[in-house]
């Protein structure tokens, strides 16, 4: 029941989010979404190249030299209008939403790059490693890098980084309801359809291969969100601790001191950044 109100939540903070967003750039030309291999690829390589200098020049997260090479190996390629579904629809407008959420990357050319020193922390965990510390931060840094300045001089894709969450929100939303028989799995690919904006996911079996997945790896639907929230509350807590220090908070610090506890469950990674445990399960 906490995930579903969440989850709600995050879909009408989107939605409402998106109308004022249209609203506020409704005397701007529309984005046009590449038409051709040429065109996708010159806008990917830009985009790409945009991502990485913003997060070293803004100071937002220590780059390292394998960052680009590891976005640049998914970078995608065209796709044509009639065989796009709902990620590369978006992408074919502006992927700089996509390859934020691409940190996910990042963190795992890190453990090739530079291992954690604790053998417990160096390679993959026992359970998913995509669960709400690696795809809630990979979620949440569409967001965040938005709130940063990432779109200042492309406000239209602020547009995209809403849907992206919209259908995020709603797939994980219809995902809770078919674990708990509330919805089969035709109602669950109706409503994950209905509710992502501007009819962007008309394919049904993207959402029933999603579905399928998320059923045998309970949590990992919603953890895209929920970790979001978690990645939040992190950041909420740590700026607070930081400034009730007499200290200037610095996003930077904190995404650098984030990725060297490393992927560990974010309630964990908020226990060191904060030495609160008390989303710590037992405390």
């Amino acid at each position: 029941e906490d995930e579903v109100r969440l989850l709600k939540r995050e879909l009408d903070r989107a939605w409402s989010s998106l109308k004022l967003e249209e609203h506020r750039n409704r005397k701007l030309p529309p984005l046009v979404a590449a038409s051709s291999p040429e065109e996708y690829d010159a806008l990917a390589d830009r985009s790409a190249s945009r991502l990485i200098e913003f997060l070293r020049d803004e100071e937002i997260v220590t780059v390292a030299d394998y960052f680009e090479p590891a976005l640049r190996e998914r970078l995608g390629q065209f796709v044509p209008e009639e065989t796009r579904n709902f990620f590369w629809i978006v992408a074919h407008y502006d992927p700089t939403p996509l390859y934020s959420h691409f940190y996910h990357w990042f963190e795992l050319a890190r453990m090739d790059n530079e291992p954690h020193p604790s053998p417990v922390r160096q390679g993959a965990l026992l359970y998913n490693i995509f669960d709400s510390r690696n795809e809630g931060t990979a979620t949440g840094v569409e967001e965040m890098f938005m709130h940063a300045g990432l779109y200042d001089d492309t406000p239209r894709a602020r547009e995209l980084v809403w849907i992206m969450l919209a259908q995020r929100a709603a797939r994980a939303t219809s995902g809770l309801m078919l674990h708990g028989q509330e919805f089969d799995m035709e109602e669950a690919v109706d409503y994950a359809g209905r509710w992502t904006p501007r009819g962007w996911l008309p394919d049904g079996d993207l959402v029933r291969g999603e579905q399928h997945l998320y059923l045998r790896q309970p949590g990992y639907g919603t953890s895209y969100v929920t970790g979001k929230f978690l990645l939040e509350q992190t950041l909420a807590d740590y700026a607070k601790q930081v400034e009730g220090r007499g200290e200037e908070f610095n996003l930077r610090d904190f995404f650098d001191r984030l990725n060297a506890i490393d992927s560990i469950p974010i309630s964990l990674g908020r226990w060191e950044l904060t030495g609160d445990d008390g989303l710590v399960p037992g405390n």
